[in-house]
């Protein structure tokens, strides 16, 4: 499949400054990532039923209010273009982190060798998310773990315009510091834009070295408007 114009867009990310971001507050933003006009293509596939392999209703599992969709494979060009050119972008960053906290790093250089092991694992089914929300709708805090074959980084981008499109729902991200006050961090995800976040936990610095701080993230409520956005998550769930 052709790269098209998103693995120039990653490659233009100060990925640097990401790996900075990440280490600070636990995420950062990449910069764009879709176009206006491949956004809205996206969004506009949210009422074909055939695109999709699975419909959550976050009020029913107490997740909180709104709606997401489980893209069923093939993904749309522009989600499995964009999965492959961040992996090898974000892996360094995640066999840093899983270094400094001892653990093993079980990764491959190839996304697709990877999508295997989850395979293999028995976490076979997709994990691209297109997600609504209207006035009213939130996101409780979470992670997307899936099962025990975890990729520590994962994407969401914006799909429309903050502030135009819809007020509130800035995305979360709460952590639970080692022997200390937990901290929030809120961010407004510019339209097209891209956040990189952890997953399940990170390292930060302690008494001790390295300790692993859990986090979790979630979005505010939704103040007026809809607002969708894409999450990209690298590894399969079961």
């Amino acid at each position: 499949m052709s790269a098209g114009p998103w693995r120039g867009r990653v490659e233009a990310v100060d990925w640097d400054g990401v790996q900075s971001g990440l280490d600070d507050v636990g995420c950062a933003l990449t910069g764009p990532l879709l176009s206006p006009h491949e956004a809205a293509e996206i969004v506009a596939l949210y009422p074909d039923d055939a695109r999709f392999r699975s419909t959550i209703d976050m009020g029913r599992y107490r997740f909180g209010e709104g709606q997401y969709r489980y893209f069923a494979e093939p993904y749309p060009r522009a989600v499995t273009a964009l999965k492959q050119a961040l992996y090898p972008r974000l892996l360094p960053i995640a066999r840093e982190w899983w270094t400094r906290l001892g653990r093993d790093t079980p990764w491959p250089d190839d996304f697709e060798d990877w999508l295997r092991r989850c395979h293999g694992a028995g976490q076979t089914k997709s994990t691209a998310i297109l997600l609504r929300y209207g006035a009213g709708d939130w996101n409780a805090l979470h992670r997307d773990l899936y099962g025990d074959m975890v990729f520590p980084l994962q994407v969401v981008v914006n799909l429309n315009d903050p502030g135009v499109d819809h007020t509130g729902g800035e995305f979360l991200l709460y952590e639970q510091r080692p022997r200390a006050q937990s901290r929030g961090t809120a961010v407004v995800i510019p339209h097209g834009h891209g956040l990189v976040f952890t997953t399940r936990d990170r390292p930060v610095r302690s008494a001790r070295g390295w300790s692993a701080a859990p986090v979790r993230h979630g979005v505010s409520v939704v103040r007026s408007g809809v607002r969708f956005t894409l999450g990209l998550v690298f590894h399969d769930a079961a």
